[in-house]
C-alpha cells in the first residue's frame, strides 16, 4: 500500500505553488480553472484531493477524473511524475485505457500502484501487467489482485502462478496458495475454452445467496437438520448451475480452486464436495465461508476429512456450539480436536455422545468421565 502524503510544494513550479497558496485560487485551480501546464496541473489536484477543505479536496477529485484521456496518458507517462501522483490518476481514472498504460508502463510506478490497478483491470490490462516478470517476482501481490481479479484469463493466472511457483515465491494474500501452486502440477495449460468456461462460471456463480447461508432447518432433529440442508444446498446449487449452463466439473482444478475464492455460496457448496482434496480444501479456506456455512458443513459425513479437519481448528467456527456438536458426531473429525470441544458441551449433549454409534469409543469414554466428574463435583 502506498501513503497518499501531500508533496513538498517546494519541489513544484513557480506556477503550482502559486495554484496551492491561500486565497481562492484554490478553488480554481481545484475545478481546473487555472491555466497550468499538464504536469503542474496533474500535482495540483493531487496536492488539493488532500486538502483539509472536504469541499476544495472533493472538487479536485472530480476534476482529475474527468481530464481528457488523452492530455492525461501523455501527462503520466513523465517518469519525472511522483509515484503518489501515479497511484492516485490510477485510482481515480485507472479504467481508461490509456490512462491504465501510461502509468503501468511508467519506470517511476510504485509497486502498490501496479498491484491495485492488476485489481481492477480488465482482461487486456492484466495481460500487460503479467507481461513484467521482474515487478511479479519482487511484488508478488500483483499475482495475489491478478488471481481475485474476475475479469483476469484462466491463461494468463495459470502463467503468472507457475512463473512464481518455478522462482519459489510465496503469494501473500491467498488463503489457498499452498492448493493453488500444487494444482499446477500437471495440469495442463489453460486454453481459451478453459478462459470462457471460466469467465461464464465466475459471471453465473458471483455475489451471495442469503437462503444458502440462512441456518438449519427448524423442526427437524439435529441429524435430520443436517441431511435436510445438505440436500438442500446441493438441489439449489445444481439448479442454479444447470439455469445457468455451468459446468464446474468439467473445469480445470486450477480454475474450480479460483472459483472457490471468487465464487459464491452456491459455487463453493459444490466445490467442497468436489472429490479432488485439492479443490475441497481450497474451498473451505475461502475467506468468504461463513460460520452459517461451516456450521451446515461440519456434521457432513461425505466431506473429505481434511475439510472436516479444517472446520475444527478454526476457533472463530468452533465457538458456535451447533459446530461443536457436529464435529463431534461426525467420526472424521480427528479425535484430538473432537476431544477438545467436548468439555464445552452441556450435560445434555454429552449423554447424547455416549449413546450415539457413530462416536469414536475413545470420545464416549471421554464423554463418561467428564460427565461423572461434573457429578461428582455436583455432590460435594
Amino acid at each position: 500500500m502506498i501513503d497518499l502524503t501531500p508533496l513538498d510544494t517546494s519541489t513544484l513550479s513557480a506556477a503550482a505553488q502559486r495554484a496551492l497558496g491561500p486565497g481562492p485560487g484554490r478553488m480554481m485551480a481545484s475545478k481546473g480553472m487555472l491555466p497550468l501546464p499538464p504536469a503542474d496541473q496533474v500535482a495540483v489536484l493531487y496536492q488539493l484531493s488532500l486538502d483539509a477543505d472536504v469541499s476544495i479536496a472533493g472538487a479536485a477529485r472530480a476534476t482529475a477524473a474527468g481530464l481528457p484521456e488523452k492530455l492525461l496518458s501523455g501527462t503520466l507517462a513523465d517518469p519525472a511524475l511522483d509515484p503518489r501522483v501515479l497511484h492516485f490518476f490510477g485510482q481515480q481514472c485507472g479504467n481508461k485505457a490509456a490512462v491504465f498504460d501510461a502509468i503501468a508502463l511508467n519506470p517511476a510506478v510504485a509497486d502498490a500502484t501496479l498491484a491495485m490497478l492488476a485489481g481492477r483491470g480488465g482482461a487486456r490490462e492484466v495481460d500487460q501487467l503479467a507481461q513484467n516478470e521482474q515487478r511479479l517476482l519482487r511484488h508478488p501481490e500483483i499475482i495475489a489482485a491478478m488471481y481475485m481479479n474476475r475479469n483476469a484469463r484462466m491463461s494468463t493466472i495459470d502463467r503468472v502462478v507457475e512463473l512464481a511457483v518455478r522462482n519459489q515465491v510465496r503469494v501473500p494474500g491467498l488463503a489457498c496458495w499452498d492448493e493453488v501452486a500444487r494444482a499446477l502440477s500437471g495440469a495442463p495449460a489453460s486454453n481459451h475454452e478453459e478462459d470462457a468456461m471460466f469467465a461464464h462460471a465466475a459471471d453465473a456463480l458471483s455475489g451471495e445467496d442469503a437462503e444458502l447461508t440462512a441456518g438449519a432447518v427448524d423442526g427437524l432433529d439435529d441429524q435430520d437438520a443436517e441431511a435436510a440442508e445438505a440436500a438442500r444446498l446441493a438441489e439449489r446449487s445444481e439448479q442454479v448451475i444447470n439455469d445457468r449452463k455451468v459446468s464446474i466439473g468439467s473445469m480445470s482444478v486450477p480454475s474450480k480452486i479460483r472459483l472457490a475464492l471468487l465464487g459464491n455460496a452456491y459455487a463453493r457448496s459444490v466445490l467442497v464436495r468436489d472429490p479432488i482434496k485439492l479443490v475441497a480444501v481450497a474451498a473451505i479456506k475461502s475467506p468468504a465461508v461463513s460460520s452459517i456455512e461451516a456450521r451446515n458443513y461440519a456434521g457432513n459425513t461425505a466431506l473429505d476429512a481434511e475439510v472436516v479437519r479444517y472446520i475444527s481448528q478454526r476457533r472463530d467456527w468452533v465457538r458456535d456450539p451447533d459446530v461443536r456438536r457436529r464435529l463431534i458426531r461426525n467420526p472424521k473429525t480427528p479425535i484430538a480436536e473432537a476431544s477438545k470441544l467436548l468439555p464445552f458441551l452441556r450435560e445434555k449433549e454429552l449423554v447424547t455422545v455416549t449413546r450415539s454409534k457413530g462416536v469414536p469409543s475413545a470420545l464416549v469414554a471421554q464423554a463418561r468421565k467428564i460427565l461423572m466428574q461434573r457429578k461428582g463435583g455436583a455432590g460435594k
